[in-house]
């Protein structure tokens, strides 16, 4: 049997990561095992734990590059003020493509389901994440607001309330003198 190279063990733990990342933000970390993730990466099932020391160790370092996908795009926004550079993250993320693709999405929505009592060091990067989004959105009811009508509308998914929270919450972070509900055309939710 032959040894695998350095090289492609490097390779190898990237894929896994990558497909960890993807699986666990569409589908949460307590729905994916460990062979889900493997069988993902096209490898064995016996070689996760030479890669890795727990599913734990694992999520931790899908999150941190899901959260390092997106500090990408949102170091696209500059100082306080630049409102443009937001106004075009977040007309992506409160997109439909957005909450329609949540293993290529936000990692911070794909997450919030499983962080509830879960690993310490989970939880740090968690946080850490929400703190950046934060800065850079301007306010954690910002970034509350966001993540948390994309949760809604993927949970929504399929109807017109879904398209509407996503436009009502689109408008409230992007417009200060419109009220929530002028871009949508209708009327308020209840």
């Amino acid at each position: 049997m032959s040894r695998v190279s350095q090289a492609q063990a490097r390779e190898n733990r990237q894929r896994v990561v990558e497909t960890a990342t993807r699986l666990f933000r569409e589908r949460g970390i307590a729905q994916v095992s460990v062979a889900d993730v493997m069988a993902g990466a096209g490898l064995t099932h016996g070689g996760f734990y030479k890669q890795f020391t727990s599913k734990d160790a694992l999520a931790v370092e899908a999150l941190a590059q899901g959260v390092a996908e997106v500090r990408e795009r949102l170091a696209k926004i500059g100082e306080p003020g630049d409102e443009r550079a937001r106004e075009s993250f977040l007309d992506h993320y409160l997109s439909p493509d957005h909450r329609d693709s949540p293993g290529d999405g936000c990692p911070i929505a794909g997450f919030a389901r499983d962080m509830p009592g879960t690993d310490p060091d989970l939880t740090a990067t968690y946080a850490a994440g929400v703190a950046y989004y934060a800065d850079k959105l301007g306010s954690t009811a910002a970034v509350s607001t966001a993540v948390g009508a994309l949760i809604l509308a993927r949970a929504t998914a399929g109807t017109e309330l879904s398209d509407r929270i996503l436009a009502e919450a689109l408008a409230s972070l992007t417009t200060t003198a419109s009220p929530p509900c002028a871009d949508t055309g209708t009327a308020p939710l209840p």
